[in-house]
């Protein structure tokens, strides 16, 4: 596995927020997976909750965006490499452990938690082989304080203002907003958001915007009870219960590839067809992220597009005769075009 190594440079920097635009897209597609076993008009208290974090997973995809066209830097998300290959560690990490697709289940949570764990007090930041994503944070914004001391203010936010997304021209529905950092102050802002909205913290389970952190409210589902007033991470959630109905959950096969389908050509062909919207995605999110953000809204669209053939495709059954169904492989697809 590559190590980013030290953030010491602007370009440095700039890796670091290529390598977090990566690792904040990562975790989406095993929350949608997730999500879409999930038949409508169900457990909604359970997909109330995961639609929130993938909505607040955007966000953060968009802040880091953000923090990338401040200092000169280019996001880049419309390549065979941006997507993780599942099951797979997170970029950069210390590959304690894989990220998977599965329905939502038990070892899903458990991944998730995983994901979003807070760092311990005293844990120190990493830039490289992290531990948990709140030290790899840590990490960018003490490089970003040491190159505008080394370097001067001007010499690190270079980027064009245009190319930052503002509320404006954000839509979005989630907790929290868009960010448009300019200087030291905004950029320690948008990691921040980041941070406390995704991981918390090890002392409070606050994410900052009156909700539960990321980590909570996975666990709130993992322990089958929400958090009240006067719990604490150590307490856990003691409040009331969150029904779950694990018996229609729809048993989507474990991290489905398209390669794998050539048996079943009518999988196949819908898996074929996922990719194709889900790259489009892709190409429209950097656009978006490239100086156009009015494109953000032309996303929506396609969001629903994936959700959409995905849903159908947990509902035909796999190839492997085990009761389990095709799902949704998040893969790039380089012959799919903008339409």
């Amino acid at each position: 596995m590559t190590d980013l190594g030290p953030i010491d440079s602007i370009p440095s920097l700039q890796a670091h927020l290529q390598a977090a635009l990566r690792v904040e897209h990562a975790t989406i597609p095993p929350y949608l997976c997730a999500l879409y076993s999930i038949p409508d008009g169900t457990n909604l208290e359970a997909a109330r909750v995961i639609r929130s974090v993938v909505m607040e997973e955007m966000l953060h995809m968009t802040l880091v965006a953000n923090l990338l066209n401040a200092v000169g830097g280019t996001p880049v998300l419309a390549e065979p490499e941006f997507p993780l290959r599942y099951p797979g560690p997170l970029p950069g990490s210390d590959a304690a452990f894989e990220v998977a697709l599965l329905p939502l289940s038990d070892p899903a949570l458990a991944t998730f938690l995983r994901i979003e764990r807070p760092e311990q007090a005293g844990a120190p930041p990493q830039p490289g082989r992290y531990h948990t994503l709140a030290q790899f944070y840590d990490a960018i914004r003490d490089g970003f304080e040491r190159l505008v001391r080394d370097l001067g203010p001007d010499a690190v936010f270079t980027g064009p203002r245009e190319r930052q997304v503002d509320p404006a021209t954000w839509y979005y529905g989630g907790g929290g907003d868009a960010i448009v950092v300019h200087n030291l102050e905004t950029a320690r802002q948008a990691i921040d958001e980041v941070k406390e909205q995704g991981e918390g913290s090890a002392r409070s389970i606050d994410d900052g915007d009156g909700e539960p952190a990321h980590y909570y409210r996975f666990l709130e589902l993992r322990a089958g009870r929400r958090f009240r007033q006067g719990d604490t991470p150590e307490s856990g959630p003691t409040g009331a219960e969150i029904p779950l109905d694990w018996t229609v959950i729809l048993p989507m096969r474990p991290n489905p590839r398209v390669s794998e389908y050539s048996a079943r050509p009518e999988v196949q062909a819908k898996m074929v067809a996922f990719n194709r919207a889900y790259t489009r995605l892709l190409r429209e999110l950097q656009r978006a992220y490239g100086g156009e953000p009015h494109r953000l809204r032309e996303a929506v669209p396609i969001m629903y597009e994936c959700r959409y053939q995905a849903q159908a495709l947990m509902r035909m059954p796999s190839f492997a005769g085990d009761g389990t169904t095709a799902g949704p492989s998040f893969e790039f697809d380089a012959g799919a075009g903008f339409e």
